[in-house]
């Protein structure tokens, strides 16, 4: 792990030159619809295709969990991977270890996948992870500002570009049906009232291959102030992708290590409205953050 955060096509900023041998090792996954079929068109050192090593069954990698003792298992396979990512909640089941799940298949908020993770005893949190500071977390604090001082928001836009794989993946427009869904939720669950339809466009727009992990967020949102005057909010947001995740899915790590340690099994609902676009329960990030915290400090299950 220490020398393959530095190879390609890795491309974030280098914020930690000396990484140190922890002996952590990375391996060969299961693939299935993980790599979008598209990126073969585009030069090796941008894409993750993989290398001709041999697959994992489901029981090398659910053995493997095991052997290693593992507590949390993380996924962060690109956008659109259905099949891979249940995959992989299948091996999380068997298992016993915990699931976070940080991409847009819906996992934990989907109510029978939800109902086998508290059958078997075993915690997940999830779906879709929120940046530290992101385009979305900004998007939805604006839109409860709005709510909050009677503004109407009638119109709205998030556009987002960016040149690392997670972008490059997205040109991909098939794999984005749950993102944008995910994306636009996070945003219409704080809204004062629901926006129409075609008033509202969240979701990523582009790669730009020279951009490599910083991603750029144009927001716009237009309303209207008291007697009906309009207003508009124009915002550019230019933030490095990957590091911006980081501290979040650490922290998502802690609170599925706490669920586990105390025996909880299903969706950890604090934790996962307040890290995630797509929670099982979605909240305002005023009270996700009360009951995360309340979660973590007080030893209760979550609400």
């Amino acid at each position: 792990m220490a020398k393959a955060i530095f190879a390609p096509p890795n491309c974030t900023v280098v914020f930690a030159s000396e990484v140190p041998d922890t002996g952590a090792v990375v391996r060969m996954g299961r693939i299935l619809d993980g790599v979008a079929e598209h990126m073969a068109d585009h030069p090796a050192e941008r894409t993750f295709l993989p290398a001709g090593e041999p697959e994992p069954s489901r029981e090398d990698v659910v053995a493997a969990l095991r052997d290693a003792q593992v507590d949390v298992l993380m996924n962060y396979l690109p956008v659109g991977s259905q099949q891979a990512t249940e995959f992989y909640a299948e091996c999380a089941l068997e298992a016993g270890v915990a699931f976070v799940n940080n991409i847009p298949v819906f996992i934990a908020s989907d109510p029978a996948w939800a109902e086998r993770f508290e059958k078997a005893g075993v915690p997940i949190i999830g779906d879709d992870i929120k940046a530290q500071l992101g385009a979305t977390i900004v998007h939805r604090v604006l839109t409860d500002l709005f709510h909050k001082r009677g503004v109407k928001l009638c119109r709205t836009y998030q556009l987002n570009t960016g040149g690392n794989t997670d972008f490059l993946n997205m040109a991909n427009r098939s794999r984005l049906v749950s993102k944008k869904i995910s994306k636009t939720e996070a945003v219409q669950a704080v809204a004062a009232e629901r926006i129409a339809d075609e008033n509202i466009h969240v979701g990523p727009s582009d790669y730009v291959a020279w951009q490599n992990d910083n991603k750029v967020c144009f927001l716009r949102m237009e309303g209207e102030l008291f007697g009906g005057v309009p207003m508009n909010l124009e915002l550019r947001l230019s933030v490095e992708d990957s590091p911006n995740s980081a501290g979040v899915a650490i922290d998502m790590i802690r609170c599925a290590a706490i669920a586990r340690d105390r025996g909880l099994a299903g969706p950890v609902l604090a934790p996962a409205a307040w890290f995630c676009k797509h929670p099982p329960q979605q909240m305002t990030d005023d009270e996700a953050y009360e009951a995360v915290e309340s979660f973590i400090a007080e030893g209760a299950p979550a609400p």
